[in-house]
């Protein structure tokens, strides 16, 4: 059995990652650490083969590299792109893969690097079946350029409120556009969701490219800015 830890800020992109590797009969999620102090605890407390680490975690690398090869865990870094890969590699990680990668590249990965192997995902798009990804193509044609912004924002981990003042709208807008989002894909909810951009490729690229910035937005508000409409409704989370 490979033990994995899935180290990320976002909890819907962890919970997205851990069920993909979860229906893997040979793979076992035992820790999903969302703060380099709650992560450096389970590389001591958990036994774990393979830690799928985000770059959100990079200041604390060299500390968590030194108790990972303490504990012979391998690293797998979550890169938002590829342009650093090589680099991350030269630091001393394992593997590298992207944040848009399929499910089925993270499961291979993670079996790699529980052999002793390393992974870097190859940045060319025909090296990694983007061209046969039919039904994410047709679902990222299907959503209009609002909807795969918010998509993406959900996919980041941002909440309603969040979203809608990103977007300069009321939470209740995005409510409804979520309700329609759902349709078009198929899903029921925002994990649901999150879980069909990670195996998807096209559509991670796609949602990735119009991703907003890490930092959670404002909550006051600048003079003559517009203020989205308050909701009392919840139905979708």
């Amino acid at each position: 059995m490979i033990n994995v830890i899935i180290a990320d800020h976002q909890a819907i992109f962890r919970a997205g990652i851990a069920k993909v590797l979860a229906v893997e009969e040979d793979m076992r999620i035992v820790g999903q650490p969302q703060s380099p102090e709650q992560l450096l605890n389970s590389l001591h407390k958990l036994r774990s083969h393979v830690l799928i680490l985000s770059t959100s975690f990079l200041p604390s690398l060299p500390e968590i590299q030194e108790i990972a090869a303490e504990h012979r865990i391998a690293v797998l870094i979550l890169a938002e792109n590829a342009e650093r890969a090589s680099d991350f590699m030269r630091m001393g990680v394992q593997g590298v893969i992207y944040r848009s990668a399929c499910g089925n590249v993270a499961v291979e990965a993670v079996r790699r690097l529980s052999r002793g192997q390393s992974f870097l995902q190859s940045p060319n798009p025909a090296d990694s079946d983007v061209s046969e990804d039919l039904v994410g193509a047709r679902v990222r044609d299907r959503l209009t350029d609002r909807e795969l912004r918010i998509t993406a924002a959900v996919v980041q981990g941002y909440k309603n409120r969040e979203i809608a003042l990103q977007l300069y709208t009321s939470e209740q807008m995005i409510k409804n556009a979520l309700r329609n989002i759902f349709d078009k894909i198929g899903v029921s909810d925002r994990l649901e969701l999150a879980l069909f951009v990670v195996h998807h490729r096209i559509l991670a690229q796609a949602t990735a490219s119009v991703a907003v910035v890490p930092a959670r937005p404002r909550l006051s508000q600048s003079p003559g800015e517009r203020r989205p409409v308050p909701s009392e409704s919840s139905s979708i989370h």
